[in-house]
């Protein structure tokens, strides 16, 4: 059975060239087409970020909503820190109960400000695993952090399966002891919140790392996590392979990936291409080979 990946497409972002200067200058068409080409690309979900948007949030996250709502049915996520901003958002959402908040912290005023929005909207929600101290040292405290972001959405009438935990990527750059302690706590998820659903920013993975090379970490690195059960990544839709990875179709790197994880290593003389690709690539995140930007030539 091939194992898939709802994505999460990452595009339409107040950073990118093309949707950035279209929300700034409040001209829909480059978001339209964006969204179109996003959902032609595969994607399951359209994410809308428009960052902290501190001056005009609660007039141009709904803004971007109903633009995007002309061109793609896909559900959407709405991707702010700006709290009135979200709710704003929320209100021009047709399909409420398909959308996604990205992202409630485990953070006190976080919890406090965005948990009865979600839950008034009974959409669902990115529990993010980021608590008052930052991030979490290891898979224990993401542990407790997801604790207790599921008892305070739990209270609020929020069932299990609208919570997508998110155990955050951070950069391989900074070492591989963080990779694996989101992997980990990725196995241990459903002990905590059975029937849970999972998100991740996975282009964090390679946040850092030289534009031309990145995509080998993402699509291994989202290999890795489907191992535990990943079931929805923020992705970039434009690349095509990762897109072929989140639909199933390269199942048997997949298996070449989770038979390592296993301990099963191959020969690596027997590998060619894409299979030595992963290869290479899998030995660096797991901190098995140190990084470097020429662990591909290595």
């Amino acid at each position: 059975m091939s194992l898939k990946v709802k994505a999460i497409a990452e595009s339409i972002n107040i950073m990118g060239t093309r949707s950035g200067t279209g929300m700034k200058e409040r001209n829909a068409a480059p978001i339209k087409e964006m969204a179109k080409e996003e959902t032609a690309a595969g994607a399951t979900f359209l994410d809308l970020n428009i960052g902290p948007a501190r001056k005009d949030g609660t007039e141009l996250m709904p803004w971007v909503v109903e633009a995007v709502q002309e061109v793609s049915d896909l559900p959407l996520v709405l991707d702010t820190t700006n709290v009135d901003a979200m709710a704003a958002g929320f209100k021009a959402v047709k399909n409420k109960q398909d959308a996604v908040m990205n992202s409630i912290m485990a953070r006190p005023e976080r919890m406090e400000a965005l948990i009865p929005v979600a839950a008034e909207n009974g959409c669902n929600v990115v529990a993010l695993l980021w608590g008052p101290d930052g991030l979490p040292r290891d898979s224990n405290e993401r542990a407790a952090l997801a604790v207790d972001l599921m008892m305070a959405l739990t209270e609020a009438g929020i069932p299990n399966e609208k919570m997508f935990f998110d155990p955050i990527a951070s950069p391989i750059t900074l070492g591989a002891d963080q990779t694996l302690a989101g992997l980990e706590f990725m196995s241990m998820l459903q002990d905590i919140a059975p029937g849970a659903q999972s998100t991740i920013g996975l282009s964090n993975v390679s946040n850092g790392v030289a534009e031309h090379l990145r995509k080998y970490l993402d699509r291994t690195y989202l290999m890795m996590l489907m191992k535990y059960g990943m079931t929805s990544a923020i992705v970039n839709s434009y690349d095509a392979e990762l897109m072929a990875i989140c639909k199933g179709e390269r199942q048997e790197y997949v298996d070449l990936v989770h038979g390592m994880m296993d301990g099963n290593d191959p020969d690596p003389a027997t590998l060619q291409g894409v299979a030595l690709e992963h290869y290479k690539t899998y030995k660096v995140l797991s901190g098995q080979n140190i990084f470097s930007e020429s662990w591909l030539e290595l």
